[in-house]
Order: C-alpha cells, then structure tokens, then sequence
C-alpha cells in the first residue's frame, strides 16, 4: 500500500511541474520571448497543452471572467497539493 501511495504522490508532483511548464510557457508566448513557428517551441507547446487542458478547462468553465487572467493553474496546484496532504496524512496513519 505504500508504494501506492508514493507512486499517486509522485505523479500529482510530476503534473504540477508540468502545469507550472505550462503556464511559464504561455507566459514566455504572451511576451515575445519564444516563438510558436519554432518546431521545437510548438511541439512543446502541444505537448503541454494536450495534457493540462483538460483538466484545466471544468476550473475555467467554472471560474468568473477576470480580464485576461488566468489563475485556473494556480487553483488546480492548490487542490493537488490539497490531495497530496491528505495522501501523507493517510499514509502516516497507515505508518502508526
């Protein structure tokens, strides 16, 4: 059960790296610091964007109009963080 445990904890901290890769990346798009006709860039970008999306989308859906900000990654973070808390806790009770 504890290897259970670690591997959900390890991939909830994986998708939050790749959520903050996201968010950095459109960020670097929105200012003109890389360029989407890179192959490389959009390639990476696709990547980013196939797999945060659709999570991403229900929050957004959810959330009121804020003017051009988007702060769905950042509550998102939040909630996985949330999940893996509980994880640890669950697990130290195991532990006990």
């Amino acid at each position: 059960m504890y290897a259970f445990f670690w591997l959900i904890n390890t991939i909830i901290q994986l998708y939050i790296y790749v959520l903050i890769a996201s968010a950095v990346l459109s960020w670097l798009v929105a200012f003109n610091v890389v360029n989407v006709r890179n192959p490389i860039v959009a390639q990476i970008g696709e990547v980013l964007y196939r797999l945060t999306e659709p999570v991403l989308r229900p929050i957004r859906n959810i959330l009121p109009n804020l003017g051009g900000v988007d702060i769905s990654p950042v509550i998102l973070i939040l909630i996985l963080l949330f999940v893996q808390k509980l994880i640890t806790v669950d697990l130290a009770q195991m532990m006990i």
